[in-house]
């Protein structure tokens, strides 16, 4: 009797994706630096209201001195989500979502003025037989950003679910999933859970995170419900949503040659005339977010949110509880069920280990992250460490 992954490989073939593992990819770079707008935009689309990342005032008494990015925005200055490098070689008749991102910040930060550039590559990837699709894979690649000055930033491995769109559509895992309607007292204290957990952070303030101990629980963060303008808004606060930002490396990539549907491919020709024809959203893999007809086509029931977005939502609930003098070192989070309109997405963590002896000489915390949505199931869960500030710590340059 055959293992899942032998009768997934004998189902799927692989033979083009193997021809591209540790290959440098091609891809998109940003024309222009990075402006302030495109900071407090990224913040808007992440429902993110801290004043660190939109209000200039505020932040000239930061640690910072201005309006720096937050780690969440260092996805935005690519042009695929960091997820094209996990999205190479044809295979006929596949689409993908995201299964997770694991990501490495060094230091550098991302402020108005600079400009990213991306390194590419497939990493690896592994395949089983699934309740979603049957014959699935998981692939990896990693994106590494790096600033104009030559500063390594960041490094994303990003994880690819790439299956058969219509054997998803026949088993029909989310076929019994209907849009929950909300009662407007329920509405009302939703907004209200949400601005106590934006106080959490505006309490918090320019001070410094110090007091942490092991078994702390981090404020719960709410956001939705969710709905096609909600997912529009978001989509369009990354750069690549906007016609011209990007100017092709040069390099070779088969993102738009993977696979997938006629429906859900980029009209290259046609971009040459109307930019909407290629931009995702309208025309091209991306449209089944807010189209419901195609994210049935690739058997989701209905408008579901961004796999990049989900991260985002992560990083920017780590940063804000440290606050502006902690550091994000690390995080790894694996995405386990997608965020559906009419759906709440609730993030919660707890402080699991304390390093007092890291190298830096300030404390390690490691938090356990959890996202579910108002039904309990489990969205999204993982590890992130992050460097604590001391007394003493310095302002950033």
């Amino acid at each position: 009797m055959c293992s899942r992954e032998e009768e997934a490989r004998r189902l799927m073939d692989t033979s083009e994706v193997d021809q591209w593992i540790g290959v440098p990819l091609g891809g998109g770079f940003m024309k222009e630096d990075v402006y302030v707008n495109d900071v407090r935009r990224w913040a808007q689309g992440m429902q993110n209201p801290n004043p660190l990342y939109y209000d200039e005032r505020y932040a000239a008494e930061s640690r910072f001195g201005g309006i720096p990015a937050p780690l969440s925005f260092t996805v935005c200055t690519d042009d695929s989500h960091g997820a094209a490098p996990a999205i190479q070689g044809h295979i006929k008749g596949t689409h993908m979502l995201f299964g997770g991102d694991e990501w490495w910040f060094f230091g550098p930060r991302i402020f108005p003025g600079d400009r990213i550039r991306q390194e590419r590559q497939l990493f690896d990837y592994k395949l089983t037989m699934t309740g979603f699709a049957g014959p699935t894979m998981f692939s990896r690649g990693d994106t590494t950003y790096v600033s104009q000055r030559g500063e390594l930033v960041a490094k994303q491995r990003s994880t690819s679910i790439r299956y058969f769109a219509d054997q998803a559509r026949e088993k029909g895992q989310f076929s019994k999933q209907t849009e929950q309607g909300w009662e407007d007292e329920k509405l009302q204290q939703i907004e209200k859970q949400k601005f106590d957990y934006y106080h959490s952070f505006l309490d918090l303030g320019h001070e410094r995170r110090l007091f942490v101990s092991v078994g702390d629980e981090l404020p719960t963060r709410p956001i939705g419900p969710h709905t096609i303008m909600s997912f529009t808004t978001e989509w369009r606060s990354y750069l690549m949503s906007v016609w011209g930002t990007f100017q092709d490396s040069g390099l070779p990539s088969s993102l738009n040659r993977a696979g997938w549907l006629p429906e859900m491919s980029r009209d290259m020709e046609g971009l040459k005339i109307d930019p909407s024809q290629a931009d995702g959203l309208y025309k091209g893999p991306s449209r089944g977010h807010v189209q419901p007809r195609y994210a049935q086509l690739i058997g989701m029931p209905r408008g579901y949110g961004y796999g990049a977005s989900m991260g985002a939502w992560i990083l920017d609930y780590l940063t804000n509880w440290g606050g502006e003098w902690s550091d994000l070192m690390h995080s790894r989070m694996t995405y386990r069920w997608p965020a559906l309109t009419g759906d709440m997405t609730y993030l919660n963590g707890e402080v699991t280990q304390l390093d007092h002896n890291h190298p830096s000489g300030r404390p390690l915390a490691t938090v356990r992250v959890s996202m579910t949505n108002q039904r309990g199931e489990e969205m999204a869960f993982g590890d992130a460490e992050m460097l604590l500030p001391t007394e003493s710590l310095p302002a950033a340059g």
